[in-house]
């Protein structure tokens, strides 16, 4: 019996798969890996076990890659980068405008 694939070998020419590796580089996920890499670097510092890129994308998941933004580069600017990052997501600290 013949594949479909043989009856159709234009459409295989069009259907892409999608891309793997560094190909599939998006500018939220340059974000988190930034953001990982700091913050495992204060767990392992710690005695922590590392955190994992789906734990910190549940974490971040409700904020705007705009914000995310400003979040690095108040981290960036801050003494201790671990206690920044997590005192900046806990709503309870910042005062309702």
């Amino acid at each position: 019996m013949k594949s479909i694939g043989d009856f159709l070998p234009e459409f295989q020419k069009k259907v892409a798969a999608a891309p793997k590796g560094k190909k599939r580089l998006t500018e939220r996920g340059e974000l988190m890996r930034f953001f990982l890499r700091h913050l495992n670097h204060a767990r392992a510092n710690d005695g922590l076990a590392p955190m994992t890129m789906a734990h910190l994308g549940t974490t971040l998941e409700q904020i705007p890659t705009a914000d995310l933004y400003y979040l690095k580069s108040v981290c960036s600017q801050a003494k201790n980068f671990s206690k920044t990052f997590w005192w900046e997501l806990d709503p309870t600290k910042h005062p309702p405008r």
